[in-house]
């Protein structure tokens, strides 16, 4: 493979005369040029304190009904950064959400990225009692006495149960990152979050993903740079 592949397309013969294989571009150019294209296909203006988190979305999902999903509670972008610069850690529902978080970045700040759902001490009281692991995980970080910020990319019941915490004046969350994906009690449980007293990021509808989670956690942090 020559220089000649940075620079020029490559046409490869085949059966329906040639194949279009693009260029290579360098990933820095490639992330430049997919906020262009998001930025020309908005299908509005957005809140300038909201769109850094809006586009990041649409940059990992190329789904931009996020522009009108996503929903903010007052000042929630300011008070999640806030919250990191003091040092918040974030609690999150998945693994996968805990991999995607820029962790160096949040541990500049103090704060690190916590998951619970495989220690064994939570799927043994989940087991017992019949619930979810996510359940019992934001129970686990109620007893660690910190009002953390929580990503939820998958489990309608951590929402759930973390609206039950906060009417019991258990926890007091800096911010809930509310974007768990699929059917059953998703839409509900967005709902609740969006009805109590506490700072929230929440994807309303069926849609999300840890992937989502992840994504507005890193937005915050590479806003404040």
């Amino acid at each position: 493979m020559n220089d000649e592949r940075k620079q020029t397309s490559i046409t490869v013969a085949g059966n329906d005369g040639g194949i279009y294989i693009p260029p290579a571009i360098p990933p820095a150019e490639i992330e430049r040029r997919s906020f262009e294209i998001i930025e020309q296909e908005l299908p509005h203006p957005l809140d300038p304190v909201q769109a850094p988190i809006i586009k990041r979305v649409i940059h990992t999902t190329a789904d931009f009904s996020y522009a009108d999903s996503l929903c903010f509670s007052e000042h929630a972008v300011e008070i999640a950064r806030e919250a990191i610069r003091q040092g918040v850690s974030i609690i999150t529902d998945t693994n996968m959400a805990k991999a995607g978080i820029n962790k160096n970045k949040l541990a500049a700040y103090g704060g690190a990225v916590h998951c619970f759902m495989a220690d064994e001490d939570v799927a043994a009281e989940a087991k017992k009692r019949g619930i979810t692991r996510a359940a019992v995980s934001m129970e686990k970080s109620a007893i660690k006495g910190e009002n953390f910020i929580y990503a939820i990319g998958n489990a309608p019941t951590a929402l759930i149960r973390l609206y039950e915490l906060i009417e019991e004046g258990k926890i007091k969350p800096q911010l809930i990152i509310g974007v768990p994906v699929g059917f059953v009690h998703v839409v509900e449980a967005k709902e609740l979050i969006m009805k109590s007293a506490v700072p929230y990021i929440v994807a309303r509808g069926r849609k999300g993903g840890s992937n989502v989670a992840a994504a507005i956690c890193n937005a915050l942090l590479y806003g404040m740079e």
